[in-house]
């Protein structure tokens, strides 16, 4: 069963595996499994807002300030550039997939979980610019493997890339507020395809609803917020009726938004390049360029500087709510900033590149909205959704998550969505060169360059193919 479903070999009866007792079996163990990952990853992604908190509001005060002064970010980065260094340098598997690369998963080893934990923990927490999609990930298929070794000492090789798939569908719907698009982006990435799908993504699909129920359920039952690192609908305005300028924007935008989004792709992977052979003095180095973006938006604009630090999560709302206030000005500074911001820190340090893209598409749509004949709904759907896309290189995930989040602006948004997504493929399609490759092909392949046998296995999600 278990062998068909690793292989994708069609001449077996996908109906005759699923209902066999075996199958049953492993759906119970997933279950089991799928309920210990998604517990560890609320954890980790409950201590991340608590950092957070820590470091850059009761810390200062604990001090003596008021507020964090102007160079607040400066050390805080600092710290988080040595210690993610260190797991780096140090600890087996690096602290997992550079996020230049894109979303890393597949068969990660066990040993190398403590190290994706402590570089999340620095990371996120500390003020970088990325999200927990990767760490998340990386977490759920390595713990799901070591679990695995426990719970079931005689299951066979074959069936461990299915569990490891399915550890990472129970973490990774933690991170947003359905996991439907948690489902989808790892369906896309890595899903197995033919008739033989199903066997596969039974298990998954069945951890990632045990990972809802774990985000829903321990929310109410601890009464700490999830709005810190899970990502829902914005409240936009509807677009009302479709107009032709509706459709010429949203082409003129995606080509913009994938030239963006290819830019910071590459920047990360050129500032990657830099970093790699001397982390233990880089990787802190480049914290500090982070914490300059921040704090020169902070004197330019006055606004915060945490604007521009952190994945965008937390945000979000905010920004879309406050976004008359802050005028065109201010948003553009953000977008310049912050992406300049993230592109260092995806080859830098450890994290995931998922809420960076919606947060500087949202941004950028909102900046959009100032043209004419283009509503904020349209302009935050189409321009989210060609830069998640530009980013992913995930078309279909792309445009669910446009769609979900963007959901208040009206069932008109979904053929701009898709529209924006297409083309803004395309265009990074061309930009990349006549070799790039798929999704998961790519990141393989920079898998392959890391050298480091802990890192390999199956790539979820290239940032630019």
């Amino acid at each position: 069963m278990a062998e068909s479903a690793g292989t994708g070999n069609d001449a077996v009866d996908p109906e005759t595996i699923t209902a066999s007792a075996e199958y049953r079996r492993l759906l119970v163990v997933v279950g089991i499994i799928g309920l210990l990952v998604s517990l560890a990853a609320w954890g980790l992604l409950t201590l991340v807002p608590l950092i957070q908190d820590g470091a850059y509001e009761h810390l200062p005060n604990a001090l003596g300030f008021d507020k964090p002064p102007w160079w607040w970010p400066v050390p805080i980065v600092t710290v988080a550039g040595l210690i993610t260094a260190l797991v780096i340098a140090r600890m087996p598997g690096g602290g997992g997939g550079v996020p230049a690369d894109g979303l890393a998963s597949g068969p990660v080893q066990p040993q190398a979980v403590p190290g994706v934990i402590i570089a999340a923990l620095a990371t996120l927490g500390l003020g970088l610019v990325l999200g927990p999609s990767s760490p998340v990930i990386g977490l759920g298929a390595g713990l799901s493997v070591f679990l695995l070794r426990r719970v079931a000492r005689d299951a066979p090789d074959r069936i461990v890339p299915v569990v490891a798939l399915a550890g990472s569908f129970a973490s990774f719907a933690m991170v947003f507020q359905s996991p439907l698009i948690a489902a989808v982006i790892l369906v896309e990435a890595a899903g197995p395809g033919g008739a033989m799908q199903p066997v596969a993504l039974l298990p998954g699909l069945l951890a990632a609803g045990i990972g809802s129920l774990v985000y829903l359920g321990m929310g109410s039952l601890t009464g700490l917020s999830t709005a810190a690192y899970a990502i829902k609908p914005l409240m936009l305005p509807s677009i009302g009726d479709l107009t032709v300028p509706m459709f010429a924007w949203a082409v003129v935008l995606a080509v913009l938004a994938a030239v963006v989004g290819h830019a910071v792709v590459r920047g990360g992977r050129a500032a990657h390049k830099v970093v790699a052979p001397r982390p233990l003095l880089l990787v802190p180095a480049a914290g500090i360029v982070v914490a300059g973006c921040a704090i020169a938006y902070a004197q330019i604009t006055g606004d915060t500087e945490n604007a521009v630090l952190f994945s965008g999560s937390r945000a979000l709302t905010p920004v879309v709510r406050q976004s008359a206030a802050l005028g065109a000005g201010t948003l553009t500074a953000l977008v310049l900033f912050k992406g300049v911001g993230w592109s260092v820190s995806m080859g830098s340090f450890r994290g995931g590149p998922v809420f960076p893209a919606i947060f500087l598409g949202t941004t950028g749509g909102l900046v959009a909205s100032y043209l004419p004949g283009l509503p904020k709904g349209a302009a935050v759907a189409i321009v989210m959704a060609a830069t998640v896309v530009a980013v992913l290189r995930l078309p279909l995930a792309s445009v669910v998550i446009a769609l979900l989040l963007t959901s208040s602006a009206g069932a008109a948004a979904s053929p701009l969505i898709i529209l924006a997504v297409v083309t803004s493929y395309l265009v990074v399609g061309r930009l990349a060169g006549p070799h790039a490759t798929s999704a998961g092909g790519s990141a393989a392949q920079a898998s392959n360059r890391t050298g480091d046998e802990s890192r390999q296995g199956a790539r979820l999600g290239t940032a630019d193919s």
